[in-house]
Formats: C-alpha cells, structure tokens, sequence
C-alpha cells in the first residue's frame, strides 16, 4: 500500500469513526491487513492536518482541521434536494441510475456525498444522471428504492425518458 492509499484510508476512519489517538488508528489499520507504526501514522496525521476535538457528544476526536463539521449534512438536506430535482431512479445490480433536468445533476450528487448513506461506496455526476455505485451487501435495489422514497416518486410510475426532455 503506499503512502497515498494509506492516508486516504485514513482520512476515511477518521471521518467515519470515533478515532482519538494514532495507536487507536494503527490497531484499526491492523484490523484491514495495513502495516504501519505509530511513528508512521502520527506523521501522516500531521501531513493530512488534523486536530484533536470534542465532538457534539463531548467525546475527544481526531478531525481534519479543514472539515468544517464532525456530523455529516443531515438526510433532510438530502430529501429536499431529491424531491426537488430527481426525476427518476433505476437500477441495475450494485449501480443506480439517477435523472436530473440538465445542470442538475452536481446538486444532487453534492447532497448524495456528504449525506453519507449507508451502502453507498460512490458517485459520478454528469449534466442530468448521476452513476451511483452500492456496496455489493446493499445492492442497487434497495438503494434505488431509497432514493425514490427520498424524492417523493411512486415507483409504479416510472418516467420515460421522452418526459425528462
């Protein structure tokens, strides 16, 4: 693994869990099969910028000194984004499709990242579709479904592409 993939892998722990020292970061490294020491963690700590705070439930952290908040953007930011621009939701396997009106598509994509939903492992956004990658134990189903509950659309009806135009 090199330097890089570790400290993204990092920068992931700590954004995702509750992680306050660098021991704390190598065991849970360990646990991943990723070989590092306390030495080498602690560096890349202090190369990726982060801070030690207390978080909203008074529990000591370990940040990125440029996140500009512990807590991920609420679901209902994420609703009112959907049920505003998505015009429908398929999916295929682990992928999910998501529709736009054109230019909308970087809106809800930015909203679908820092919601941070469970089984989501990514996202690319073009003008109106967003590619939407699942975990493989989630599946494109169950997430498709999610979103179209989350946009307000009655799956019994999905639009065709002539209606998107």
């Amino acid at each position: 693994m090199t330097k890089t993939q570790r400290q993204h892998r990092i920068g992931e722990l700590i954004e995702r869990e509750v992680i306050s020292t660098a021991a704390q970061l190598v065991t849970r490294l360990q646990s991943e099969g990723i070989s590092a020491t306390q030495a080498t963690v602690t560096r890349d700590l202090q190369e990726l910028g982060t801070i030690k705070v207390r978080d909203e439930h008074g529990a000591r952290r370990i940040v990125t000194a440029t996140a500009s908040k512990v807590t991920h953007a609420p679901l209902d930011h994420l609703r009112r984004m959907m049920g505003e621009w998505v015009v429908s939701v398929e999916s295929s396997e682990n992928l999910v499709v998501v529709r736009t009106p054109p230019g909308c598509a970087h809106v809800v994509a930015s909203a679908l990242d820092r919601s941070a939903i469970e089984g989501v492992l990514g996202s690319v956004a073009g003008d109106d579709t967003i590619l939407v990658i699942a975990h493989e134990k989630r599946g494109g189903l169950a997430l498709a479904n999610e979103f179209r509950m989350l946009a307000g659309l009655d799956e019994s009806k999905p639009l065709m592409r002539e209606q998107l135009s």
